[in-house]
């Protein structure tokens, strides 16, 4: 019996629903702006045997949504059932080879800690890392960080949120991608517990300014060390007297060459009088990414706020 013409007619259209205040609702995907970028997803090697070994157990399999690295909104994650017991959860947003969040899972076995990263290379490295040191109290997700923090993190079930060393994206006509934004912080605010920590790290005065701009505008966040490493003592004020981001890179300029003006650094002020630097967090390694900062003499600048009861 033939199919009623009814039948063979094309089904409309339904979109899929995008949660308020994810990456997805700000235009990530479909060739808009995004927050972050996916600078390749292939794997070789000891990676990708890694992965087809141990993804199984550490990496946390989400359902997607609207792209390959999206969060279904119905889906939450259940940090006691995933690692079987309950404890203080950490994550880090852009866990990149998972140096920092490794190590702290080390130092720290009654932490969970979740590794929050688009770059598949990165996450495969950190499952490497985990077995390696035969680590049990870390995940990996490959997934948007916004997406994560809206709703597949349940409310208040944070202890600390990490953002180390984001994409700076320097042009002015960039700065609309940075990951910290009003609307991010207020999404680490809904994952974070009352009294929990945001902890900022950037080798960049310009989006360092940029962070503290936003943060000091949140409702949800108080800056533990409001005044603090102001004046001469400020990371900015050396910065802008040195000079060391008015050169390529930051790197010393060759002789016989010309320095080269990046534009990335703010205003400068000549002295920082607001200050609101934490000091450096030494629950943070020190990575190969922080070391070539280091070396091209730029200064770190740490950020640490706390979340508001109630």
């Amino acid at each position: 019996m033939s199919e009623s013409p009814e039948n063979n007619s094309p089904q409309p259209h339904v979109p899929r629903p995008v949660t308020p205040g994810t990456q997805a609702s700000f235009g990530t995907y479909g060739g808009r702006p995004v927050s972050f970028v996916r600078r390749g997803t292939r794997l070789q090697g000891r990676r990708q045997a890694a992965w087809d070994e141990h993804a199984d157990r550490w990496a946390v399999d989400v359902p997607r949504h609207v792209a390959n690295t999206s969060v279904h909104p119905d889906y939450t994650f259940d940090a006691e059932a995933e690692f079987g017991r309950k404890a203080p959860l950490i994550v880090e947003i852009g866990s990149g080879l998972g140096d920092a969040v490794c190590h702290a899972a080390e130092e720290n076995p009654d932490t969970d800690f979740l590794a929050v990263e688009v770059y598949t290379p990165g996450l495969a490295n950190t499952i490497i890392k985990i077995n390696s040191r035969g680590l049990t109290n870390v995940r990996v997700v490959e997934a948007n960080a916004p997406e994560v923090l809206a709703t597949m993190l349940p409310e208040g079930s944070v202890d600390e949120v990490w953002v180390f060393f984001p994409d700076p994206w320097h042009k002015s006509r960039h700065h609309k991608r940075r990951l910290i934004q009003p609307e991010f912080a207020a999404l680490a605010g809904r994952a974070l517990k009352p009294g929990g920590l945001f902890r900022i790290a950037t080798d960049w005065s310009n989006y360092a300014i940029h962070v503290r701009d936003v943060m000091a505008g949140s409702p949800d966040f108080e800056n533990l060390h409001t005044g603090e490493r102001s004046g001469p003592e400020s990371p900015l004020t050396q910065v802008w007297q040195s000079g060391v981001e008015t050169v390529v890179g930051g790197a010393p300029v060759r002789e016989g060459r010309a320095p080269v003006s990046t534009g990335h650094t703010g205003p400068n002020e000549g002295v920082d009088e607001t200050g609101g630097w934490a000091p450096r967090f030494e629950g943070r390694i020190r990575t190969s990414f922080e070391a070539k900062a280091h070396e091209a003499g730029r200064l770190i600048f740490d950020l640490c706020y706390r979340r508001r009861q109630g």
